[in-house]
């Protein structure tokens, strides 16, 4: 974790009682704001808090998914902490996601992510990633459109797990949700992910493109 650090919850000290969405209000149990190393040079970002998130406060935390994603973590060398605790030990990545609060019953809305932008658009000027992970459909065609060239709408998370895509001054590598992650899935974003991280990906990143 970056040495000028002080916590890993909400680091940046984003609003924590935001309340732009009316309807999510009445909905959430808190808002859940990036969590993770400052100086990390891999961004995962997920569509919105699972239940576990909403309960606990911290991304891809405090449910069957959350501990499936952050066993993926673990073996990427990421997570020094077992993967069902709600506070992990993350070095060299930070989670975050495109809306910070929870409706149980829908996903959030065009409307609903566009007012939260700003917060996304914040943490990746701060932390200046090297890679971003869009974890899911949702946040794969967001990133994608924000961040790449090419039509966001030929990005499919399934077709396009465990690969590089070429963006703006990083890469993408989509990963499936982790509540739909298979074992064959998760060994690929792995070996894919380690093999990205032996290779000086700062000389040659961009190289690799869709």
């Amino acid at each position: 974790m970056d040495a000028d650090q002080q916590t890993r919850e909400n680091p940046f000290g984003m609003d924590e009682d935001c309340r732009n969405c009316p309807e999510l209000c009445a909905t959430r149990e808190r808002v859940v704001h990036g969590y993770g190393d400052v100086g990390a040079d891999f961004l995962f970002v997920g569509e919105m808090p699972g239940e576990g998130a909403d309960r606990t406060g911290v991304p891809f935390t405090g449910d069957a998914a959350g501990e499936r994603f952050q066993d993926v973590l673990g073996h990427l060398g990421l997570n020094n902490s077992l993967p069902d605790s709600d506070e992990p030990e993350l070095d060299n990545a930070f989670v975050t996601y495109l809306t910070r609060c929870r409706d149980p019953e829908r996903p959030p809305t065009d409307e609903e992510v566009d007012t939260c932008e700003p917060y996304l658009n914040a943490e990746i000027r701060m932390i200046n990633p090297e890679i971003i992970v869009p974890v899911g459909q949702r946040a794969l065609t967001e990133l994608a459109r924000e961040y790449t060239t090419t039509d966001a709408g030929e990005f499919d998370v399934v077709e396009d797990h465990a690969t590089t895509i070429r963006g703006r001054g990083f890469e993408l590598v989509p990963m499936v949700h982790p509540a739909n992650l298979g074992d064959e899935q998760a060994e690929a974003f792995v070996q894919h992910f380690l093999d990205l991280m032996d290779r000086d990906y700062r000389q040659t990143k961009g190289r690799r493109s869709r």
